[in-house]
């Protein structure tokens, strides 16, 4: 249904003229740079929603994230778009409007470049010859089944050290989706592996032919998979066809292989819109290049470029430094951040003797906010590396400040749930290697070679669990024997695959409960965080789904499942930039900016990293709304062994020009306030008694 003009423009008004230019755009196409703070996903909800509006199919839009959750907040922003349409345009048959409404914005592919991924090799996986019950490793499992290869070929017996399975995993990801040759990449970003390039070859090798035999992708597979379903002229008709419109969210983060696959998918570039920001190209490390959006242009010819400059987040001083600091950058597109908030408080760049004057400042200026009405959750730290935080941590520990810190392990990560995920992984695909050695190995008397050989056998059987009724456990295995081959039968009838999966884990954790407690400390804990799996797999229509979801976009902790975070607490939040990007705060405070940390001493090696390290500092800055500290120690202690006091002295990075230092209010930590020095001059001593006094010593 198309909504009148009058409708649709009652529903833009509330856009700036850029915004509303690029969310009405047309089929050409669209790069959208949008500065930290414009609005860009308000933008692309309302594109979303106008295209929709002009009559073209909801399920024949594709709109590609980087986090689920930020797939689900930008549809159903677009179902609210599309219901105040119905709303202006004064339909009468509202309930069913609104009805149909909320479906059309549910027909949307929303999803992140892997899930979509794997939507689309579902279905059409047999054109890239891939068997439809194929499971995804995540990165652990990754390294694990390379672990197994990398033994398997005795290369940890060579005479120079080999490296370990997540290095081995790094080079191998990073190879694959730089598209770089292998020399290339340990050249530049692994020296110290150079002399091992050609067994690095055959072990990857080997891990790729692995991964075929037992029907596992990992990752990258994942987007390689598409890549070339995209290249080959018939498959890349058949997934092409479905599409009218492709949107990107975050197309500064994309990689050569995202890039090659939109390239696949809109030819001519008819359709195709992206969105990012250039400056906030902040993960090379991950094979993300910033080449992508600066050249986008070049590489779609007769693409309109529209520029959201216009931000709704920070006051006009900050803004102001922010713009001087990434005004520096070699490389970008031009634009200037500007805000109808004139007023505000200068960003402040506070010098300190050292790390632990740095952090007595920090707190005192926290609990300050905090008096006057500001909670701990509205201001955060920011940091270049985790370490930078251990002081304050130590600190906030003692005078019971409560804080959380962003990173470490997500939930799926932990031992125990995969442990949990790895009887329902095998269950779904028998074939699948790393969750059979590593489900087997729990049970008592089973080692790593034992439980290869019963995988052996479970694949000479043609994978029907029942051929282990046949084995002799070892004396240790007597009694968990038989209950496991009678539970992994049972998960594989048929109505496992479509029944309660919130059963199937009850029965899997009944069955693995004894052995966590015998494994694991802390079990109590753990076996809650698996009776919250339980409840939380209910809400997935069927078991391949839920392992999907969980390889994919795996939740951060139980919390993050049940959507019940933190209730009725207050916690300072402390964050490295790179996992505070897209967040902000009434109040950040960005510590250890001196050179060596801000930019960090391993990414100066080239041009290309410095520039990097200039936007993740400038990512850092745009995450405050009202107020900004940047904090330089000037003295940094050498830690080990017979260090003493040695230590040595440094500079501001090199990132805070003279033109952007002009822009905040430089201050020093420790030194009195004259309110402080005027109580002094009151206590009458002079210093010639002094003097005199020191004199006496020796008169």
């Amino acid at each position: 249904m198309v909504d009148t003009p009058d409708a649709l423009d009652a529903v833009l008004e509330r856009l700036n003229p850029e915004q509303r230019r690029a969310a009405v755009h047309g089929d050409g196409p669209l790069l959208i740079i949008a500065g930290a703070g414009t609005g860009k996903t308000t933008t692309l909800a309302h594109r979303v929603a106008c295209l929709i509006a002009r009559g073209v199919a909801p399920e024949r839009i594709l709109l590609l994230t980087f986090t689920r959750r930020a797939s689900a907040e930008m549809l159903r922003r677009v179902d609210g778009i599309l219901r105040e349409l119905e709303h202006h345009a004064g339909n009468e048959a509202g309930t069913t409007a609104v009805a149909t409404r909320s479906a059309a914005a549910r027909k949307v592919w929303g999803g992140t470049f892997h899930a979509i991924a794997t939507r689309l090799l579902r279905r059409h996986g047999k054109l890239a010859g891939l068997p439809p019950e194929f499971t995804i490793l995540d990165r652990s499992d990754s390294e694990d089944l390379m672990h197994v290869i990398r033994e398997e070929l005795e290369l940890s017996k060579s005479e120079s050290r080999f490296p370990l399975k997540g290095t081995c995993m790094s080079i191998y990801s990073r190879t694959v989706n730089t598209q770089w040759p292998l020399r290339k990449v340990l050249k530049e970003s692994f020296p110290w592996c150079e002399e091992h390039e050609d067994k690095l070859k055959q072990l990857f090798s080997a891990y790729v032919d692995r991964k075929d035999a037992h029907a596992v992708m990992d990752y990258d597979d994942l987007l390689l998979f598409w890549q070339a379903l995209m290249r080959h002229e018939e498959a890349a008709a058949q997934v092409r066809k479905k599409f009218d419109c492709v949107l990107v969210d975050e197309y500064q983060d994309t990689n050569v292989v995202q890039a090659n696959i939109l390239k696949g998918m809109c030819p001519d570039g008819q359709g195709l819109t992206v969105v990012g920001d250039d400056a906030q190209s902040i993960y090379s490390f991950r094979a993300a290049t910033v080449r992508n959006i600066l050249d986008f242009p070049e590489q779609h010819p007769g693409t309109s470029v529209v520029k959201l400059e216009q931000n709704y987040r920070s006051t006009e001083p900050i803004l102001e430094a922010t713009n001087r600091v990434i005004a520096a950058a070699k490389e970008r597109h031009e634009k200037d951040l500007w805000s109808e908030r004139s007023q505000g408080e200068p960003p402040r760049l506070v010098f300190c003797e050292d790390e632990e004057e740095q952090t007595d400042f920090l707190i005192d200026r926290i609990l300050a906010h905090r008096e006057d009405g500001l909670s701990l959750t509205r201001q955060a730290v920011l940091f270049r590396a985790s370490h930078h935080s251990i002081a304050l941590e130590v600190e906030l520990s003692r005078r019971n400040i409560p804080f959380h810190k962003f990173g470490g392990l997500k939930f799926v990560e932990t031992a125990h749930v995969k442990d949990t995920l790895a009887f329902l992984r095998l269950a779904e695909n028998p074939r699948d290697i790393v969750s059979g050695h590593r489900m087997l190995v729990l049970i008592p008397g089973i080692g790593q070679r034992r439980a290869r050989q019963l995988m052996e056998t479970l694949a000479e059987k043609r994978f029907d669990f029942r051929a282990w009724k046949e084995v002799n456990p070892p004396k240790a295995a007597k009694t968990d024997w038989p209950l496991f081959v009678a539970l992994m039968i049972g998960l594989t009838q048929p109505e496992s695959r479509r029944g309660n999966l919130g059963d199937q884990i009850g029965r899997v954790r009944r069955f693995y409960a004894p052995l966590l407690e015998r494994k694991y400390d802390n079990a109590r804990s753990r076996l809650k965080d698996l009776e919250q799996l339980e409840i939380v797999a209910g809400r997935f229509k069927d078991r391949s789904q839920f392992i999907t979801e969980m390889s994919l976009d795996p939740p951060s902790s139980t919390q993050d499942l049940a959507e019940d975070p933190h209730l009725d607490e207050d916690y300072l939040i402390l964050s490295t930039i790179h996992s505070a990007k897209g967040l902000e705060w009434d109040t950040v405070y960005v510590i250890h900016a001196a050179d060596g940390n801000i930019p960090s001493d391993m990414s100066t090696d080239s041009p290309e990293q410095i520039e990097e390290e200039r936007r993740l500092f400038y990512v850092a800055l745009t995450r405050a709304k009202d107020w900004l500290y940047v904090t330089v120690p000037q003295r940094y202690y050498f830690h080990g062994r017979y260090r003493g006091d040695a230590h040595s002295y440094a500079q501001p990075t090199r990132f805070l020009t003279k033109d952007a230092t002009a822009c905040f209010e430089q201050t020093t930590a420790g030194v009195r306030s004259e309110e402080d020095e005027g109580d002094d001059a009151a206590t009458g001593l002079d210093s010639s008694d002094i003097r005199q006094g020191i004199k006496d010593i020796w008169s």
